[in-house]
């Protein structure tokens, strides 16, 4: 047995993308269903980035799921960067760009967008299977499934691909059509999650023993990362020793004011740069992790993910209310600018406070001298503040 829905738009992926982009159309009156092959409690268990640039959060307020984000999520000026075990300086995004940043964790994020989807009544298919997209580049599209069994097919006028780096969608783009582009760093993020109230500031550290983070997830949750290598395993680390690294490598005055505890959560992450152009093919347009990775250095994932967002939404919008495809027609390229000057910035910033395994002394002292120079310097600390606050979503719609 099979059955047919129709909707405007049928969105792949029931990540924060995918789930705010449902919510934004349903503000605009335009119909759409979201189809996600994982379990709803899955989705919401995930463990991501923590920190929004401000315009995802104002997009958030604008999608009307900022409430819990407005009473508990920390607004910060910038990130403190840590060298020579002494040394360091603030990137102050609100001092040289206008715009602070929020902590906030994604995992909030998704649990305030399904809550919202949940009042509204938004349709959400989760546990879908066998996942096909078909027709991409006809006048009409239709996606097919099998959920509990049973195949359902979904016929649409577009597709949005919110469906992560591993998803259906960017595979569906003809290798003929599709160029990507990719570089796989030589080491992993080896991060805790634990029950203590976090530092004040963001910290980046770069250390000879290789870089670490401390970040924050709510006034008694805190997040923190040490540079492994790639073939490292969770189960080699136990919560002792993640501490004495961690400490280690941040200066002694701010290592003694990080607050220990039993870790909650324990995990590694590989560390890549990647895009895939185009970002439309046909009727389907990517969005997010299907159409671009960022090394979590420069907290940019989501914030990305959240301004391809916000073009879609503006180009469909324009579509359906002012029967334009102007804006549709842009998207790709408009969207593509925007990610190719964050990745430069996180591959950058990634490769100055890392330590790479082939790196010799020249090039670890002359990474010390690029931070001085940047510390003694206003259009130093101007450029990266301004880099590091992100870049400006154009008003284009």
């Amino acid at each position: 047995m099979s059955q047919t829905h129709k909707t405007q738009v049928a969105i792949i992926g029931g990540g924060p993308a995918g789930m705010l982009l449902s919510i934004l159309l349903h503000r605009e009156g335009i119909d759409s269903v979201v189809i996600e092959r994982a379990t709803r409690a899955h989705v919401l268990e995930r463990i991501r980035a923590g920190i929004l640039e401000w315009s995802a959060v104002e997009l958030l307020r604008r999608a009307g799921v900022s409430e819990r984000m407005d009473k508990q999520g920390h607004a910060h000026d910038g990130t403190r960067v840590a060298w020579k075990g002494e040394r360091h300086f603030m990137i102050d995004s609100y001092k040289y760009s206008k715009r602070k940043l929020m902590a906030y964790g994604q995992t909030y994020i998704t649990e305030d967008l399904y809550a919202e989807m949940d009042k509204i009544g938004g349709q959400v298919w989760h546990e879908a299977e066998d996942v096909v997209l078909h027709e991409l580049t006809d006048k009409a599209s239709y996606v097919t499934f099998t959920q509990n069994g049973e195949t359902l097919r979904v016929d649409c006028d577009y597709i949005a691909g919110c469906d992560g780096f591993h998803g259906v969608s960017r595979r569906s783009i003809p290798e003929s059509v599709q160029k990507t582009f990719e570089k796989v760093y030589p080491f992993g993020w080896l991060g805790v999650m634990s029950e203590t109230p976090p530092l004040e500031d963001l910290w980046y550290v770069q250390h000879e023993r290789g870089f670490a983070l401390a970040s924050q997830r709510s006034p008694m949750l805190s997040r923190y990362y040490v540079q492994c290598s790639m073939d490292d395993k969770v189960e080699n680390w136990s919560d002792d020793r993640f501490w004495d690294e961690l400490t280690q490598r941040f200066p002694p005055d701010i290592a003694k004011q990080i607050v220990t505890g039993p870790s909650i959560e324990k995990s590694i992450a590989p560390l890549r740069s990647f895009v895939s152009e185009p970002m439309r093919y046909g009727n389907l347009f990517l969005a997010g992790d299907a159409a671009h990775i960022v090394p979590p250095t420069g907290a940019k994932g989501l914030n990305l993910a959240a301004s391809d967002v916000y073009y879609l939404w503006r180009a469909l919008v324009t579509h359906y209310k002012e029967n334009s495809d102007s804006l549709m027609d842009r998207y790709s390229e408009v969207a593509l600018a925007r990610v190719w000057k964050t990745e430069r910035f996180s591959w950058w910033l990634t490769g100055l406070l890392h330590v790479f395994p082939d790196q010799s002394p020249f090039e670890t002292r002359a990474a010390e001298a690029e931070l001085d120079s940047i510390a003694e310097s206003e259009a130093g600390l101007a450029w990266l503040g301004e880099q590091y606050g992100g870049f400006p979503i154009e008003d284009w719609g």
